[in-house]
């Protein structure tokens, strides 16, 4: 029986022979599992690459760290860190580059993303950082990925709906986060009490539902919802049609949990351009902080504009802010 290797997997196993440092090495091979075909006739290969693979980290876990190694963490900007995950090939860099207008490397084949790389999203008048991770797989999940996973503030997690398979192949990812401590829940979810034993890092999270243009007559949607609906929110949206895309903007910045708060100047004309972006349950004396220090020390009093329902009356200190709230604070 033939290999039937691809012309990817070949390209990555003569990439691998001019790698020259470990780090290097070690994410090629793994590419290369993930690329190779899983069948009868590459076992062997298989079994040979993971044992390469095993010994390489061994002799990497006793190298000292260098001083100049590269950290993956990314600093937070905007109103809010989310992180872009999926398998290979869902079009994870297709939608960001729709979300965003940025130009990420876009390819039809697996691995074109190699690296996690910040880009940011407009929503309204904020931005919010997307974080477009390499792919993941049961057999390609590094600790550095994981870690970006566990710090942002929330998930989407891209599959592709023109292939049949994706929810036996999102089943597999998300068993596999969950045994690093990364436990996917909806935007709603409410950790349990008392629970026993160590806490996993609970990630609020969309389920993108990518290329839904390529599901004719929606049946693998509806294959997606059957194993996932009540889990996990699915949105189907399509990187190229744009279908989608505004209602995925709304849910984001919804489910970052935050508001945005104006500042009014007593005397001066509001402007709308400059929210200051605060947790939900922000109080007045919360945001005076957030404007200046000195503003909670000298806070005398403040005045609320929201809708209909607040036209500039006096409210306290400990009142709580709703999104698009207008707060003239008085020192």
């Amino acid at each position: 029986m033939a290999a039937n290797l691809t012309p990817q997997y070949l390209e990555a196993e003569r990439k691998l022979r001019t790698a020259k440092i470990p780090q290097e090495r070690l994410e090629i091979m793994q590419e290369m599992m993930a690329l190779m075909p899983k069948h009868k006739a590459t076992e062997k290969l298989q079994a040979q690459l993971k044992a390469k693979i095993s010994k390489l980290k061994e002799e990497m876990e006793k190298q000292p760290l260098a001083k100049h190694s590269v950290s993956f963490i990314i600093p937070k900007q905007g109103a809010g860190q989310v992180v872009v995950i999926g398998p290979p090939n869902a079009g994870k860099s297709m939608l960001i580059k729709a979300l965003t207008g940025a130009e990420p490397e876009v390819g039809d084949y697996p691995f074109t993303t190699r690296a996690p790389a910040p880009y940011m999203m407009r929503y309204e008048n904020i931005r919010v950082q997307l974080i477009d991770l390499p792919p993941m797989t049961p057999d390609l999940m590094e600790s550095s990925q994981v870690e970006l996973v566990k710090v942002a503030d929330a998930a989407l997690i891209v599959v592709d709906l023109a292939n049949a398979d994706a929810p036996s192949l999102l089943e597999t990812l998300v068993a596999k986060l969950r045994d690093k401590r990364v436990e996917l829940v909806r935007e709603d979810d409410q950790p349990p009490e008392g629970s026993p034993g160590p806490h996993p890092f609970r990630k609020r999270t969309l389920l993108i539902a990518n290329k839904a243009d390529l599901d004719a007559g929606g049946a693998n949607l509806e294959s997606l919802r059957f194993f996932f609906d009540g889990l996990l929110t699915i949105v189907p949206v399509s990187a190229v049609t744009g279908e989608g895309l505004d209602d995925l903007k709304k849910r984001i910045f919804g489910f970052l949990h935050v508001i945005r708060v104006y500042s009014k100047v007593p005397g001066k004309k509001l402007d709308h351009n400059e929210p200051f972006v605060l947790k939900r349950g922000t109080t007045v004396i919360d945001m005076a902080r957030a404007v200046h220090k000195d503003f909670a020390e000298k806070l005398a009093y403040a005045r609320l504009w929201r809708g209909t329902e607040y036209t500039g009356q006096m409210i306290t200190r400990d009142f709580v802010l709703a999104d698009e709230d207008v707060c003239e604070l008085h020192i």
